[in-house]
């Protein structure tokens, strides 16, 4: 699984980092950054999470 972020469309809500936080983290403006685009399956149910509570819908969660 890969992560996609589309930070252009981030609303600074922060709960992506709330959700998964080793894989999410914020900038000084709030916006979104992802740190891990390939998290490891133990992740995968945070990363879930943080795409269904995303307000922006700014995050996907890609099969490879």
């Amino acid at each position: 699984m890969k992560v996609e972020l589309e930070a252009d469309k981030c609303v600074a809500s922060g709960q992506c980092v709330l959700a998964a936080m080793d894989v999410f983290d914020q900038d000084d403006d709030g916006i979104a950054v992802l740190l891990e685009e390939k998290p490891g399956p133990e992740l995968l149910d945070d990363v879930r999470e943080a795409v269904a509570v995303c307000p922006a819908a700014a995050i996907r969660l890609v099969e490879q």
